[in-house]
């Protein structure tokens, strides 16, 4: 499989495990196709997700990032309502990080790609968090915004060296 090929398969399967992942916890979430970029394009968002992802010929990140509206939604939808969506309390980003963690292992199996394994998740909760893409050669960037249901936008960050 080839440079791209690895790169597409990647893209593909993460949105895809987004989608079934969030149909199988209660939460909806629809792709904007047409707002799907290179790059990182993300706005106003409060809470994120970040998982390494290493192995055999793949370097990357996978990044959830969300809006207020959208963290409200994912953890009143996760927990069935039971854990209050305060941002930056650790019970309910613990539930972002969770997401992050279903989604890139479904990706990663779904993928079938040997040897590729994701680190623990790291959380981060302000208001406004940017994320700066990495420039370095090689290195391909896509964001994939996504309506979450009632309201809200959670936007897939996925950053990827794959060699080999």
């Amino acid at each position: 499989m080839g440079n791209m090929d690895k790169l597409a398969v990647l893209v593909n399967m993460f949105g895809s495990s987004l989608i079934s992942v969030g149909r199988e916890v209660g939460l909806e979430v629809t792709l904007n196709k047409a707002q799907v970029s290179q790059g990182v394009k993300v706005g106003n968002v409060c809470a994120a997700s970040l998982i390494g992802i290493v192995g055999s010929g793949v370097q990357g990140t996978a990044i959830i990032m969300l809006d207020a509206a959208g963290f409200r939604a994912a953890v009143t939808a996760m927990s069935g309502g039971m854990i209050q969506p305060v941002q930056g309390d650790p019970v309910a980003m613990s539930v972002v990080g969770e997401l992050s963690n279903m989604v890139s292992g479904r990706a990663l199996i779904q993928a079938a790609l040997p040897g590729v394994d994701v680190t623990p998740p790291q959380l981060l909760a302000v208001e406004n968090i940017r994320n700066v893409p990495n420039q370095a050669p090689g290195i391909k960037c896509f964001t994939l915004p996504f309506g979450v249901q009632p309201g809200g936008t959670l936007y897939l960050v996925l950053s990827f060296n794959v060699v080999g």
